[in-house]
């Protein structure tokens, strides 16, 4: 598959579809994969058609997460720098200008769950699946997942999630408010909530984000807030891929992949 292949993008009705397109990988996210990402994101905002954004994944998963080797790439600040770029895609959904919506077809898993609590909005398939998953797989929580998680579902559930690996299926997630709505199809579902700001002069929608961005907590944009946790998470992130006990799960995850 081309690189350009890996994230799909186009525009109908004056809404933005990007589609993660790995769907032998479950959509993992690459270094690639979040260059792409972002440039998709930052094409929609430029664009004056484009009124709001659907992000999805292509076959049966949303995004498994990162890419174990990108994540155990590098040492030191090369560490900090490699978890930076997987950021980078998830982090500019976090940022838009636009209205986002998440299109969450099955699994978001890790950074996968990053990416659809960076949305807006979340629309879950009757296969969706939210799992944080970091303590599993022995690292810490990055790319400001414990201010996303606090900010969807309040301290107690986002603790539970984050230390006692608490996993959400469609219908729990819209109890706790992971996600919005359940729909058989996610991304039509996406679509058709797209249309309220489609249809409004994309002025106003961008002036609107903006102002429930600064509301949200006065004082400091909740964009903002999202850098800031990610800053705060890094370095302990960082260190814990650094760890032996994580290059023996990553290992491990190596041996399972050849062997299937």
């Amino acid at each position: 598959m081309a690189e350009s292949d890996l994230v799909l993008y186009s525009v109908d009705k004056r809404v933005a579809l990007i589609t993660v397109n790995d769907p032998d990988r479950r959509n993992a996210v690459t270094h690639e994969i979040s260059d792409l990402l972002r440039a998709a994101v930052q094409r929609a905002e430029t664009d004056p058609d484009v009124h709001a954004v659907v992000v999805t994944g292509a076959g049966k998963a949303f995004c498994a997460g990162a890419d174990l080797s990108a994540l155990g790439a590098g040492i030191g600040g090369e560490a900090e720098s490699g978890l930076l770029r997987l950021y980078d895609g998830f982090m500019a959904v976090g940022n838009c200008v636009l209205p986002t919506i998440a299109a969450v077809n099955g699994p978001a898993v890790g950074a996968g769950l990053n990416l659809a609590l960076a949305a807006d909005v979340r629309i879950a398939g009757p296969d969706a699946m939210f799992d944080a998953r970091f303590q599993k797989l022995g690292i810490h929580p990055g790319g400001g997942a414990t201010w996303m998680l606090h900010r969807a579902v309040g301290p107690q559930v986002a603790r539970a999630a984050l230390l006692f690996g608490m996993r959400f299926d469609a219908e729990s997630a819209v109890r706790h408010g992971v996600a919005l709505g359940v729909a058989d199809d996610p991304v039509a579902a996406a679509l058709e909530l797209a249309t309220g700001p489609a249809a409004a002069p994309r002025e106003v929608v961008l002036a609107t984000k903006a102002t429930m961005r600064a509301t949200a907590s006065p004082g400091l944009l909740d964009n903002k807030q999202h850098d800031l946790a990610m800053r705060l998470e890094l370095g302990p992130q960082a260190k814990s891929v650094q760890s032996p006990e994580f290059a023996a799960r990553l290992a491990a995850a190596r041996g399972k992949i050849r062997s299937e």
